[in-house]
């Protein structure tokens, strides 16, 4: 379990993590969410003793990370996947680790299986892709075989099949009754594999609750009606406190009420119905409305893309000021 008691953490006047408390509790797949600058590294580097906390405190398995006897066996941990040395194989890496921390060397030959590098592992870790020195990482956090594990961005990329593999082994650890901590941008593959989330804006908790609950609260529920007598339905479903708006293949779509209410509304009415299904909103769209505010960098819209005499033109006239 990772507790985090009004944990703050400041860098000059700017506070990266602001008062944050939560509970990551084991036996499930916490997401951990928030636009670039929320303060989810700075959290999780705090977490395993990298960042030492301004204000608050955050222990893993009831003590803070640097009084762990075994943090290796205790806390399996993936924040940059780069962090190897360069000139060692794969094997020889994880044999380094397994060294220093008293893991038998079989254990190596496992976590190598198990991840799917067996083809690479005499390979020096410099020479690795994107994917495989993700998959390293991953094998790296697994070798004490922790009751903790804190994955940022593990899928980053992964070609499907490693996406796949990820989501499912995450969630037999957690099946396992271990804690499970993971970090992701993509929303469609968190909305797959958390059963949790916790979401950081600017440093502060925007939103911490089971993902059901958080897609529901965050989220409206919007029901397709079509019906040849459009009309009609609408001025009743209106009666009743309902918003319609009419979508451009000729059908309805309702807020504030319930299907189940809409077909029985119509039904008392005597009105056919051709289509009646209710959509609900996704992860993203709860994302989006949760962290509207608490976005630091805004992109512009897309528009028309300067051509190149015109982009070179005002080059030229900059550089004709400056030189002014």
């Amino acid at each position: 379990m990772i507790v985090a008691e009004h944990l703050t953490k400041r860098y000059g006047s700017k506070r990266a993590v602001d008062d944050v408390s939560f509970t990551v509790r084991p036996g499930s797949v916490t997401g951990f969410l928030g636009p670039n600058g929320a303060g989810k590294s700075t959290t999780m580097r705090m977490i395993v003793g990298l960042d030492r906390p301004t204000g608050g405190t955050v222990t893993v398995n009831g003590s803070e990370y640097r009084a762990l006897r075994a943090p290796l066996s205790e806390v399996g941990v993936l924040l940059d996947a780069k962090a190897v040395h360069t000139g060692r194989t794969a094997r020889n890496h994880l044999r380094a680790m397994a060294a220093t921390h008293g893991i038998p060397t079989r254990r190596v030959d496992e976590v190598i299986s198990l991840t799917g590098i067996e083809s690479v592992a005499g390979r020096r870790a410099g020479k690795f892709s994107l994917g495989m020195g993700q998959r390293l990482g991953i094998a790296a956090a697994l070798l004490g075989d922790p009751r903790t594990l804190i994955l940022d961005e593990p899928v980053n990329g992964l070609d499907p099949e490693g996406v796949m593999w990820v989501r499912q082994f995450v969630r037999h650890l957690a099946s396992e009754g271990r804690t499970v901590l993971l970090s992701s941008h993509l929303m469609s593959e968190m909305a797959q594999t958390a059963d949790h989330i916790i979401v950081l804006g600017r440093g502060k908790v925007l939103a911490d609750a089971p993902l059901d609950e958080l897609v529901r609260s965050w989220t409206r529920q919007v029901v397709r009606v079509e019906s040849p007598r459009a009309g009609e339905l609408t001025e009743i479903l209106a009666r009743s406190g309902a918003e319609i708006s009419a979508t451009g293949d000729g059908a309805l779509e309702v807020t504030g009420m319930p299907a189940a209410r809409i077909g029985d509304t119509a039904a008392a009415a005597g009105i056919p119905l051709h289509q009646l299904s209710s959509t609900t909103g996704s992860l993203e769209d709860a994302y989006l409305a949760l962290t509207g505010d608490a976005v630091e960098y805004h992109s512009q819209p897309p528009g028309p893309v300067p051509s190149a005499s015109t982009a070179d033109g005002r080059e030229a006239d900059a550089f004709t000021k400056e030189q002014s």
